[in-house]
């Protein structure tokens, strides 16, 4: 998964904060309250992302609505995926990664690693697990 461009990631960020379908003319003018960009360019970025996939959209009027397909989190984990198997020793990359996360963080990847394997015999995290 590529990383998105600063344009397009700003156009994202926006689009999962809101949590809502939004034009063109709503993204230009929230970018513009810290700088100035074109309503073109951020069309035409918001079209790209749309043939990239990122982005589905409905007609509304004369204007395009505009919705992520992909969460925060999912494009998030696809760069974390697309990281580790850029790794040469994937076992060293992993280790690396847990000595530097947070307390708070490496509880978070024990839950998620015990929902998704179904933990083990009386994990009070899974119901005890069968």
């Amino acid at each position: 998964m590529r990383r998105l461009g600063e344009l397009e990631a700003e156009i994202m960020d926006r689009l999962w904060v809101w949590q809502r379908p939004a034009t063109v003319r709503e993204i230009v003018d929230d970018i513009n309250r810290g700088r100035r960009v074109a309503y073109t360019t951020v069309m035409t970025v918001a079209d790209i992302l749309h043939r990239k996939g990122w982005l589905r959209r409905e007609k509304a009027g004369r204007a395009w609505l505009y919705e992520p397909v992909r969460s925060r989190e999912e494009y998030t984990a696809g760069l974390m995926r697309d990281a580790l198997g850029d790794s040469q020793d994937r076992p060293a990359a992993l280790l690396r990664f847990v000595e530097v996360i947070s307390d708070e963080d490496m509880a978070a990847l024990d839950a998620a690693l015990r929902a998704t394997r179904g933990g083990g015999p009386g994990d009070p995290g899974t119901g005890g697990g069968a």
